[in-house]
């Protein structure tokens, strides 16, 4: 791993982080031929996609019920009392994210209050390739039942025997998927965003997948509600001298056996420390089942930065923003205020970042990137929509009609102000007041009556 030793209140800065980006130009090319092509010939685009880049031929996208429901028989008892052990988790955490509508009545009598919606459909896109994620599933599918949407849609890539995993579907089946389509790729999305002949369009598409599956979300954006442009995977680790660095190591590793192009970041504060970190890794890597994709990553996207104090070392995490930090440290809650950017915090040496991707209740949908500067976890407020709602009396309406034929009048929107003006002079016409000393005279324009009315409605 790449080293950098900070001196005393040497700043870190983000030009010592070497990321790799979500898309490069080449997959955004490539994403926005296979778009176009979805867009014009449909079904028959996907077939040629799934065999060009899958090896496989599929005739029917659909998963019939039948099968979906005859995957939970398949799949041994203990993966499924896990896989219901981490819904229930996973679902009672988001329930606690739900919002209301509300409603606020001033006491003018004007009501103002935020009407929440769910989404009425919602697409999620399950990788393939290097691993199978019924996780990804879960973390996807549940926070949208939970926010109510009615129709959610699971787009996955084909196995190399034209199937789909069976844990993949009965993870579909217990987080309440309705549709199930073998399709992946930037094609998959492209049918989520537009429909084909077979896959209805959606609202919203969310879930990780390769840079074309990013690029494809990026283009679609904007036609078609995404949740995040999803890069490399990526873990900080934080560890002082209580932490043992055969931890440490194995939680490095669990990040980078992911992708060759997963990004792992120890933060620490000798050289000596970090020394035994990568003999750990070295001691590891000869057990390891994934060691090249982990070997490959930690060489070339893994960062150490030694500082000497805790303060360089957070400000560092703040710079770097990470989708996951652990805290390896002596009293690591006590560190949790001066953390601002992370997309998942873990504190203590019980809590390793697999606990999130599985079973804890938080979404392990994460802010990669650096984008944890300003992004969320995914949760169920991406599953609903909000609408503003406005309600005056006419009482309220005499309140705010001067500010409003200011403010329109100073920037130009005649109709806007004629809007409350109009209203304000059949109020006062209605109450057979005069409008201004008697000034609501034929010829005279209504926007000008309607500072004078508000003020004699002030007195």
């Amino acid at each position: 791993m790449r080293r950098i030793d900070l001196k005393p209140l040497e700043p870190f800065t983000g030009d010592l982080i070497n990321r790799t980006g979500a898309f490069n130009p080449g997959a955004l090319a490539a994403a926005t031929e296979i778009i176009e092509e979805v867009r014009e010939k449909g079904d028959a685009a996907l077939r040629a996609y799934t065999e060009k880049f899958d090896g496989v031929a599929v005739e029917d996208f659909r998963v019939p019920p039948a099968a979906i429901d005859a995957a939970l028989a398949e799949v041994d008892p203990d993966t499924i009392d896990a896989l219901n052990q981490a819904a229930a988790q996973i679902r009672d955490f988001h329930e606690r994210q739900k919002q209301q509508s509300w409603f606020f009545a001033r006491q003018d009598g004007a009501i103002v209050g935020s009407k929440v919606t769910p989404l009425d459909s919602v697409g999620i896109y399950v990788p393939g390739g290097r691993a199978l994620y019924p996780s990804t599933v879960l973390m996807n599918a549940l926070p949208a039942q939970v926010a109510g949407v009615e129709r959610i849609v699971c787009v996955t890539p084909p196995t190399k025997d034209g199937t789909l995993d069976t844990t993949v579907l009965a993870a579909c089946k217990i987080a309440g998927v309705t549709e199930i389509y073998t399709v992946g790729g930037a094609q998959a999305v492209a049918a989520l965003a537009y429909g084909t002949e077979t896959i209805r369009p959606v609202a919203k598409i969310t879930g990780p997948g390769n840079a074309f599956v990013a690029a494809a979300k990026k283009l679609v954006s904007g036609d078609v509600g995404i949740d995040m442009i999803a890069g490399p995977s990526e873990v900080c680790v934080v560890a002082d001298e209580t932490a043992d660095p055969a931890m440490v190591a194995i939680d490095l590793m669990a990040q980078a056996e992911h992708d060759p192009l997963a990004a792992c970041y120890l933060v620490t504060f000798s050289d000596a420390y970090a020394d035994a970190v990568e003999a750990a890794i070295a001691d590891h890597m000869e057990r390891s089942t994934r060691a090249d994709i982990t070997r490959a990553s930690l060489d070339d996207h893994g960062l150490i930065v030694v500082c000497p104090t805790m303060e360089q070392a957070l400000e560092a995490v703040n710079i770097i923003a990470p989708e996951h930090l652990e805290m390896h440290v002596a009293n690591a809650m006590e560190h949790l205020g001066a953390i601002r950017n992370a997309g998942a915090i873990f504190l203590g040496e019980w809590t390793p970042e697999a606990v999130g991707d599985y079973v804890a209740g938080p979404n392990h949908t994460l802010p990669t990137g650096g984008t944890a500067r300003y992004s969320s976890p995914l949760a169920v407020d991406d599953f609903v929509k909000k609408s503003s709602v406005i309600q005056y009396t006419a009482s309220a309406l005499r309140n705010d009609a001067r500010a409003v034929v200011q403010i329109a009048t100073h920037e130009g929107l005649w109709a806007h102000a004629q809007s409350v003006a109009l209203r304000l002079q059949s109020l006062l016409s209605a109450e057979q007041a005069s409008v201004a000393g008697g000034s609501a005279a034929a010829g005279v324009d209504a926007g000008e009556n309607a500072g004078r009315a508000a003020g004699a409605a002030d007195e």
